[in-house]
């Protein structure tokens, strides 16, 4: 089963191991598509990320995506790929954390889906913040929050459950109508630090950061449950840093 999700070239979703590149070695490659990389090679070795960004708008176009949606996505998603990024990724520190609750808003999706017209995580943010979700709430332990992934299908390649909420001492009393509660189990973590820069932008390249790490290591993903935490670096969205916990093994 692959761990890594996306050609870190042209950003397609590797679904099917048809897709994928060749190695010189004639094996397949686990970072590349076929249309990009063939036996150890790019096909277009002179091409700027500019020029794929060109490449790449017609066929989201095709999917449903609105021409500068396509655009605003692929300017912010694809710097952040293997092929175009120019600076070496930190290593995560591990760490091990206590059970703890949060109350917010859900949905489910996948990461295929996060890549069209049809996105929940960008809706899901604008209702927590026009609802005032974390206003609503009023245990709430600190001023972070925490966009929470769940309850996995599979893997990377499956559905699973995004939740944005904060913190709670428990649930001892009756959650907001429209809300949900999340328990996240006693877990060790690795836990992975986003550049600084603007929001969402900082958080897309962390993960595709934290894919394409997994990809080459030995860890293994438990997929009980990973969380981004959104602290006081946060305030100037403009200037965010952000931490992404990764449940492990």
């Amino acid at each position: 089963m692959m761990m890594q999700s996306y050609c870190q070239s042209c950003g397609m979703p590797l679904v099917d191991e048809a897709l994928l590149g060749s190695e010189k070695e004639g094996h397949k490659s686990q970072e590349y598509c076929t249309y990009c990389y063939e036996g150890g090679e790019f096909k277009q070795p002179q091409l700027t990320v500019k020029e794929m960004i060109e490449i790449c708008v017609p066929h989201l176009q095709e999917d449903g995506m609105p021409e500068n949606e396509a655009r605003h996505m692929l300017t912010s998603f694809l710097p952040s790929l293997k092929r175009w990024r120019k600076d070496e990724w930190k290593e995560p520190k591990m760490v091990e954390l206590e059970s703890f609750q949060i109350i917010g808003i859900s949905a489910q999706t996948s990461n295929a889906n996060e890549m069209t017209a049809q996105a929940k995580i960008p809706q899901l943010w604008d209702h927590f913040y026009q609802q005032n979700i974390s206003g609503q709430i009023a245990e709430r332990k600190n001023n972070n929050i925490y966009g929470l992934y769940s309850d996995y299908e599979t893997d990377v390649n499956g559905d699973y459950a995004v939740t944005l909420g904060v913190e709670v001492s428990s649930n001892d009393d009756e959650t907001p109508a429209g809300l949900v509660v999340k328990t996240m189990p006693t877990a060790k973590y690795l836990v992975f630090t986003s550049e600084k820069g603007s929001l969402p932008e900082v958080v897309i390249q962390a993960w595709q950061e934290i894919w394409t790490w997994f990809a080459n290591a030995t860890v293994e993903r438990t997929y009980t449950g990973d969380f981004e935490l959104y602290d006081e670096r946060c305030a100037n969205p403009q200037e965010a840093q952000v931490d992404i916990y990764i449940a492990i093994k």
